[in-house]
């Protein structure tokens, strides 16, 4: 059987929600925020502490015998390889009589390709001096080295025609003797025969004179390539600027750690499943969101905007309990503080015209173990909350965090206003926490929220689904029996508070579903 979609209640919630995703990586901006600036310090720390060592740099112009336009720089990057050699490294280190390793001394140094025949040599050590000693010396040794290849390999090669010239006139004289002084007189054999001897000295004569030709060109191109490869910009340091590395190192670090703070922002939000959107922590509470208080207020600008609303949440709530016949309870997750000052505000209100006793249930008796002001309404513990006269209305509040002994909260009042911080219990204990309270048959008036996301515009309104049970109250429904709707202009609620009772009631008869499977434990309960 499929479950049939509402508007509120769709058939499907999608894998991940991208839209609560970055309103919680938006929350644990401290986080990112402490990772990038962290980074930021790093990052200029890094520069200040370890500053680059003494550098010198030198380019040397490499010619090659086998140079074509159209090279992709295989020839210069053989180079720059062959310059991490011990037999180059060994060389430049005797010239400098510097009795170190060609191993260690190979770590000090590299070689770079900017070019296809211009190499460029960066080389470090203790000082400056030392620095550009080091790179002379290994330009001279890499050119040495060259020059000595290319000698090499052109006395190899002429080496190797003459050789093959010697062997061509040792055949020649062969030939020559074979003919002797003259032609032989003889039949038409003897007249064939010396016709290929003739034809044979022919060419071992153009193949002697072909191979003396090639050996003498094979030195004529190494005097070009040994005055080619020289070294064409002299050692000198490298200046370091502090004040540049030091800021690019630190925009480094910051990107850098912004980018791992988001990450841990976002791999944290999705493991740890705590909803933050007024939308999300209404449907697992199953019950509306009818206030909203920041959690602090730090900007002048903002106080009085945040003393207002916590005024009207106030006078909201005195009408809802001077309307209730049931004892009613204040109930917080997140936010004892804000809680218990809800609380004595109310206490305040209603000690104007009745007498008040505040039941404090809270964790550590924040409320009893302070000390009263003048005006203040009594305190107890509760513990003691059968020792309050009878004639006083009682006051309750406490908290639903993991460890609440939930039989004892039914004592504080059976009906009851949720006062949670956004983001701070996970999807599976606002279920728990609305299970309870059905099982002790506490009747959820509504959520008041603390600490909303500012730029939350979700609708925090639950309007289909009354709550029907044994242990549900038959007159409050899910969107709250004294509320009114927590919506804004732009279709979500508001910044300011949205208080139960405040200002005239607009009551709106919706029609509702035929049939509806429940898709919850409390609401199938």
């Amino acid at each position: 059987m499929t479950t049939p979609a509402t508007p509120d209640a769709p058939a499907s919630a999608p894998l991940l929600d991208l839209h609560s995703l970055v309103v919680s990586v938006r929350r644990r901006r401290r986080l990112w925020s402490a990772l990038a600036l962290l980074g930021l310090l790093a990052g200029a720390a890094v520069a200040v502490l370890l500053p680059p060592p003494p550098t010198a740099v030198t380019k040397v112009l490499v010619a090659h015998q086998q140079d074509q336009p159209n090279d992709p720089g295989t020839l210069i990057r053989t180079d720059a390889a062959l310059l991490h050699t011990t037999r180059i490294a060994g060389a430049a280190l005797k010239a400098m009589g510097s009795p170190e390793r060609p191993e260690d001394f190979m770590e000090d140094y590299e070689g770079l390709g900017l070019t296809n025949n211009l190499l460029q040599i960066t080389v470090t050590g203790d000082s400056d001096a030392e620095a550009v000693a080091r790179a002379g010396a290994l330009a001279d040794a890499f050119v040495a080295d060259h020059v000595r290849r290319i000698r090499e390999a052109a006395d190899a090669e002429a080496k190797t025609l003459l050789e093959q010239q010697a062997r061509m006139r040792e055949e020649l004289d062969r030939v020559n003797e074979a003919i002797g002084d003259g032609p032989p007189q003889g039949g038409p054999q003897d007249s064939a025969t010396m016709e290929s001897l003739f034809a044979r000295r022919a060419e071992l004569t153009s193949r002697v004179t072909d191979f003396g030709q090639r050996a003498a060109e094979a030195r004529v191109g190494t005097p070009r390539l040994v005055a080619g490869t020289q070294i064409v910009d002299a050692p000198r340091v490298v200046r370091h600027s502090l004040t540049g590395a030091a800021a690019t190192n630190a925009a480094i670090g910051l990107v850098l750690g912004l980018v791992l703070g988001l990450a841990v922002a976002a791999v944290t939000s999705v493991v740890a499943d705590r909803p933050v959107l007024r939308r999300d922590i209404a449907a697992h509470l199953g019950a509306s969101v009818i206030a909203e208080l920041p959690r602090r207020t730090v900007a002048p600008w903002r106080r009085r905007r945040t003393r207002a609303a916590r005024t009207r949440l106030t006078t909201s709530l005195t009408r809802t309990v001077r309307g209730s016949a049931e004892p009613v309870s204040l109930l917080e997750l997140g936010c004892a503080r804000a809680a218990g000052d809800l609380a004595l505000d109310l206490a305040r209100a209603l000690a104007a015209e009745e007498a008040v006793v505040v039941v404090d249930g809270l964790p550590g008796a924040l409320l009893a173990g302070r000390r009263p002001r003048p005006g203040d309404p009594a305190v107890v513990d509760g513990g003691r909350a059968a020792e309050a006269p009878p004639g006083e209305r009682a006051l309750g509040v406490g908290s639903v965090r993991p460890g609440t002994p939930w039989t004892d909260l039914r004592y504080l009042g059976t009906r009851t206003v949720l006062v949670v911080r956004a983001g701070h219990g996970s999807a599976a204990w606002l279920h728990t926490v609305a299970r309870q309270l059905a099982e002790q048959r506490v009747a959820v008036i509504g959520v008041v929220l603390i600490d909303p996301d500012p730029r939350d515009r979700t609708d925090g309104t639950l309007w289909h689904g009354l709550r029907t049970g044994p242990h549900t109250d038959p007159h409050t429904g899910l969107h709250g029996r004294d509320e009114r709707p927590a919506r804004n202009n732009g279709g979500g609620t508001s910044h300011a508070v949205r208080a139960v009772g405040d200002g005239p009631r607009r009551t709106e008869r919706r029609p509702m579903p035929a049939a509806r499977v429940p898709d919850s434990d409390q609401e199938a309960r």
